[in-house]
């Protein structure tokens, strides 16, 4: 069964094919995307593979993805989690929102309950975000949440034609407050 979370604010939820339009909505966004390695949406069957492709590694334990929505609302603002994992090892974190939410607070607060869940829940003892060069306000949040910078990872991603440099942010679980 898919875990849902709860913050103060916010309600993380299974992603599913009711949340076609609110991924269309996020990830067609140029600003969203910016630093991401995924072109912006052109239509709603790039948000179908993106519902499809973390099922499937949530059914096979190897990553698990939530739609981040307003405290009682249907609709998700964006979406955050692991992009991959393994038990009692290590994970690798992402997250988005659309861009009518940003500087609000919310990125931090899935964060941080993210985070706990894969202590806890998923004991992992490592935590990695790898951040493009540029990124300047997710290294803001991550530095918030007691992140450290490990250093650049020069021309690691090779996306769209391009190499880009990646800067390596972790966490372990006995950093975390």
């Amino acid at each position: 069964m898919f875990p849902r979370l709860e913050t103060d604010r916010l309600d993380l939820v299974e992603i599913n094919e009711d949340h076609l339009k609110d991924l269309y909505t996020l990830f067609s966004n140029k600003e969203v995307v910016r630093y991401y390695n995924l072109l912006p949406y052109k239509s709603l069957t790039d948000g179908q593979k993106f519902i499809d492709w973390y099922r499937t590694r949530f059914e096979e334990k190897l990553a698990i993805r939530w739609g981040i929505a307003l405290k009682g609302s249907r609709n998700i603002i964006g979406t955050i989690g692991f992009n991959n994992y393994t038990y009692k090892h290590k994970a690798q974190i992402g997250y988005d929102l659309q861009q009518a939410y940003w500087n609000k607070g919310y990125i931090s607060e899935a964060l941080n309950k993210v985070i706990g869940f894969g202590f806890e829940n998923l004991e992992i003892n490592r935590i990695e975000a790898e951040i493009m060069v540029g990124n300047t306000a997710s290294e803001q949040v991550l530095q918030k949440l007691h992140f450290t910078k490990e250093g650049v990872l020069r021309q690691w991603m090779f996306w769209n034609e391009q190499y880009f440099d990646i800067i390596m942010y972790s966490l372990l679980r006995n950093e975390h407050c």
